[in-house]
């Protein structure tokens, strides 16, 4: 298969294959998202639509290509921060990754709490959660395409 074609069926593939993960890690085996696991979904949700208009679009094909790797890396930057709030690395940017506020009662806080921590994993694979997962795979591929793209740009 040509570089190119290889970095259009992979910028349509990842982010299907990662998406349709995580929906199944939702609704088949109940692991809900946080709110930094539902940013991560975003960015794969246009590259998706990017990648498979891509295929009808023939004059910006290739600007479709790049622009759904930038959703993937920009999906994958988002799995890595959340990783490093997931591992204690740093704190989130969200309520979803705190206990209590300093002021109101504790119910208070308890009613008004999100369903599901963003600083806490609901799962992990060989010691990896799944925000990290999305880092790995997202920026890998990201840069896989990347490659293929240039390469194909040199010829």
């Amino acid at each position: 298969m040509a570089p190119r074609r290889t970095a259009q069926a992979l910028a349509l593939l990842i982010p299907l294959g990662l998406i349709g993960g995580a929906l199944y890690s939702q609704y088949v085996s109940g692991l809900f998202p946080c709110e930094m696991c539902m940013w991560q979904r975003y960015p794969h949700y246009a590259a998706i639509a990017l990648a498979a208009l891509s295929f009808a679009a023939k004059p910006v094909r290739d600007l479709l290509v790049w622009l759904a790797a930038i959703g993937i890396a920009i999906s994958g930057a988002i799995g890595a921060f959340h990783a490093g709030v997931e591992y204690k690395w740093w704190e989130g940017l969200t309520q979803c990754a705190t206990t209590f506020g300093s002021g109101g009662s504790a119910l208070d806080a308890i009613m008004n709490a999100p369903l599901v921590r963003c600083d806490v994993a609901p799962w992990h694979f060989l010691g990896i959660s799944l925000a990290g997962w999305n880092a790995i795979i997202s920026l890998g591929g990201a840069l896989m395409i990347a490659v293929l793209m240039l390469k194909r740009q040199r010829r």
